[in-house]
């Protein structure tokens, strides 16, 4: 096959983007510094005029924009669309890459998108990110920038480049899976405070931005040397752990649970204010106090803790001071009369 001048070209165009991808793939584990370089040699090869990369969701029912690129694309960020709806829901659903030159006969096409992003779509290359056979998202090019449409070429390059993303995206979520597992409290599978260091300088920055408050609730549990002693260090452990699911239940999204050490715990409050930290340590201590602790035991014992609750930055002006306040206003319940919440 002879190659004219501008196909020769294009292909030394989509090989060094392919070489380049490969390096990154074995340079970082960022997957936002991978997604920016595979966003920018989409544009410079295949000159869409809008383009999304969409990650499936972890319930595998929808896809969410994760990058859109290109006219009114900044209104899809963050939005959803189920598995199946539209061009690029079809492709996660089959799994399979589609070139369409003209959506508007094409029954798959749905309009939504254009109507939040006040586009017009002409044609569509949309590709899926496979990795082991698992569909992890799709990236999707709208329009091209030039004169007519996208070619069988364009789709086949799309289809390459998706095949780096797919590996990138996998590894990126494999290494984020090995971070948490450093920052978990294996016997309860809290965070734990090399985590906690971590979140409270990010929410104290956040707070500074946004002109709010982070709150936190510290807690002890009262007497829980009598249950080793009373039960064996063995049932003491599984009273940690129920601890831990409870607080695991009873936590918000946006709240951040921690074994702090022993039989100590905190529950980080990121822009929550100390009243609405003090309401939320109230129903925290009646969750508690009513829970029946080593049940599946057959021994069944009730326990309280003694609490105490701080914010930033009416209480304290960093990390250190927060913890250090929060820990002297719980210590104050404990030395006096155990199972209370007290406020700095």
């Amino acid at each position: 096959m002879k190659y004219d001048e501008d196909s020769i070209e294009r292909l030394k165009a989509e090989h060094e983007i392919y070489a380049d991808l490969a390096r990154t793939l074995t340079c970082t584990l960022d997957l936002s510094e991978v997604l920016n370089i595979i966003m920018s040699k989409i544009q410079g090869l295949l000159k869409p005029r809008n383009w999304s990369l969409l990650l499936m969701e972890a319930s595998r029912g929808s896809l969410t924009f994760e990058i859109a690129v290109g006219e009114g694309a900044e209104a899809l960020k963050g939005t959803r669309l189920a598995i199946g709806e539209g061009v690029a829901g079809w492709t996660a659903l089959s799994g399979k890459s589609v070139l369409i030159e003209d959506v508007h006969t094409d029954p798959r096409f749905c309009k939504r998108f254009d109507e939040l992003s006040n586009f017009r779509t002409r044609s569509i290359i949309c590709v899926p990110l496979i990795n082991r056979g698992k569909v992890l998202g799709v990236i999707e090019l709208i329009n091209r920038m030039e004169e007519g449409v996208f070619s069988d070429l364009d789709m086949h390059a799309l289809e390459t480049i998706a095949e780096y993303a797919a590996i990138a995206i996998q590894n990126a979520a494999s290494y984020k899976k090995i971070q948490l597992l450093s920052l978990t409290d294996d016997h309860t599978s809290l965070f734990n405070t090399r985590y906690l260091y971590e979140a409270i300088d990010r929410e104290i920055s956040s707070a500074e931005r946004e002109g709010s408050e982070v709150s936190m609730i510290f807690f002890d549990l009262d007497h829980f040397k009598q249950v080793n002693d009373a039960h064996g260090h063995l049932c003491g452990s599984k009273v940690l752990k129920e601890v831990g699911l409870l607080l695991k239940r009873i936590a918000r999204p946006d709240d951040i649970p921690v074994r702090y050490g022993g039989d100590e715990f905190v529950l980080l409050l990121p822009r929550s204010k100390k009243e609405d930290a003090y309401e939320f340590a109230k129903h925290l201590r009646e969750q508690m106090n009513r829970y029946v602790f080593l049940s599946e035991e057959g021994i069944g014992i009730h326990l309280t803790a003694s609490f105490g609750v701080a914010s930033y930055p009416r209480d304290a002006s960093d990390m250190r001071g927060l913890l250090s306040i929060v820990d002297a206003t719980m210590y104050s319940v404990k030395e006096t009369t155990r199972d209370a919440i007290a406020l700095a």
